[in-house]
């Protein structure tokens, strides 16, 4: 089994062909396909190749669904002096499905 070490949106993630990952909201739209631009690392069974920065393989995607994040809730507070400040934040996140590890 082929896995790969790619860079998207300043993280670095494992997949292997037919891995589902969400990641930082991409530009593309639904169900566009689109080539990875930098595999740091292609491990095959025993034989691993790590680039220097990048290595020269071609891996493939698919976007599946766009969607945001549960909400987390941010809290600002200071004691004695009656001031609270509570906001919410959604992160837009893209989930992508690796179709193909040249």
């Amino acid at each position: 089994m082929k896995q790969v070490v790619i860079r998207l949106g300043g993280k670095q993630y494992l997949a292997a062909a037919g891995d589902t990952l969400e990641v930082a909201k991409l530009t593309q739209a639904e169900g566009e396909e689109f080539k990875l631009p930098e595999v740091l690392a292609v491990i095959d069974g025993a034989k691993t190749k790590v680039g220097t920065p990048v290595v020269k393989t071609e891996v493939t995607a698919k976007v599946v669904a766009k969607k945001r994040t549960k909400k987390i809730m941010v809290i600002k507070f200071k004691s004695k002096k009656r001031y609270h400040r509570t906001m919410g934040h959604r992160q837009d996140v893209t989930l992508i499905q690796i179709t193909n590890i040249a």
